[in-house]
């Protein structure tokens, strides 16, 4: 029997590879790159539109909040420019003389005239007064408060007439706060950086200055522990000291004594009454004192009525004694 056909078997017919559809985001990324590249563009140049809005906003702001500074004339100008100086002095109720009226020992005479160091204390606020004294024949030595409106003026002034310098201290006296120093006071409260640290500006505010006297000071001139980190620094910068003594308390002398400070004393008060009789009679005592002990110290202050005294008494005081600067007059205490 004839046997039925085979039937070939058909090889399988390869599989064909599906077609890789490109996804839509593939097609896309050909022009990815020149596109970033505008973008950035247009943010960078963006920026730059907006910094330059800022700025533009800023300098129209502050063009419209500026106010300018009005032009004054010069009389406007020295009124705006003056400034109410402290109070001149507090001066001690009790005022015993430093010197006793007949020295225990009589002094060996010097060569020449007794000398005498007149002061005039309270400079920085009226640069009129001090010119007044300077048109004055006589050395004497200005005293300048730290801080005033004139102070470095006026201490120039001083030096281009040869006067010497010093420190007119600022200190706390028994009346504060109802009485102020005035700027760069050293005051009790202070803790010892605190005062160190102001008496450091006072002194670096007038450079030229020699020496240091107090201006008030009843309360601070009675304190060791502060009169202490006050001579450390003057000696440090090897100044010389002057107490004013406005408080027959004061313990200068024994605190300089310690540091072996250069040291002087007021022996009289010129002007602390305003009367041309009185003022004569202090600036005699003031003669008479260094004519019995060689030396003394007066201070004045810059009152139209002093300067005006002192000229008029120049040629007695020329006669009897020898002007000198206060650095002729301070000793170490022994």
């Amino acid at each position: 029997m004839a046997g039925k056909p085979q039937k070939t078997k058909k090889s399988p017919a390869p599989k064909k590879k599906p077609a890789t559809k490109k996804s839509s985001s593939a097609r896309r990324r050909k022009p990815k790159q020149p596109a970033l590249s505008s973008q950035l563009l247009r943010v960078a140049v963006g920026m730059v539109l907006l910094v330059a809005l800022v700025t533009a906003a800023g300098f129209l702001l502050h063009q419209i909040v500026r106010r300018p500074e009005p032009v004054l004339p010069p009389a406007a100008l020295q009124r705006e420019a003056k400034v109410q100086p402290p109070p001149y002095e507090v001066y001690p109720e009790k005022d015993e003389p430093v010197r006793p009226p007949t020295p225990a020992k009589k002094p060996l005479p010097a060569p020449g005239l007794p000398r005498v160091s007149l002061i005039i204390d309270d400079m920085g606020y009226d640069r009129k007064a001090a010119e007044a004294f300077f048109d004055l024949d006589a050395v004497m030595t200005a005293s300048i408060l730290p801080h005033g409106p004139f102070s470095e003026k006026i201490a120039h002034r001083a030096e281009e007439k040869g006067w010497e310098i010093m420190l007119h201290l600022p200190m706390e006296p028994n009346e504060y706060p109802s009485v102020n120093p005035g700027p760069g006071a050293l005051l009790t409260t202070m803790g010892a950086d605190e005062l160190i640290t102001q008496l450091n500006e006072n002194l670096d505010s007038l450079p030229s200055v020699l020496g240091v006297n107090n201006h008030m000071g009843s309360k601070m001139t009675t304190r060791s522990t502060q009169l202490y980190q006050v001579f450390s620094i003057l000696k440090k910068r090897d100044l010389y000291f002057i107490d004013s003594r406005t408080t027959a308390e004061s313990i200068c002398e024994p605190s300089a004594r310690l540091f072996q400070l250069r040291f002087g004393q007021r022996d009289v008060f010129i002007d602390h009454r305003q009367d041309s009789g009185f003022i004569r009679s202090q600036i005699l005592n003031l003669i008479e004192t260094a004519e019995t002990h060689g030396e003394a110290i007066g201070i004045a202050h810059p009152h139209e009525i002093t300067v005006q005294i002192i000229e008029e008494m120049l040629p007695e005081l020329k006669k009897r004694v020898q002007l000198v600067p206060a650095s002729a007059v301070v000793h170490p205490v022994g």
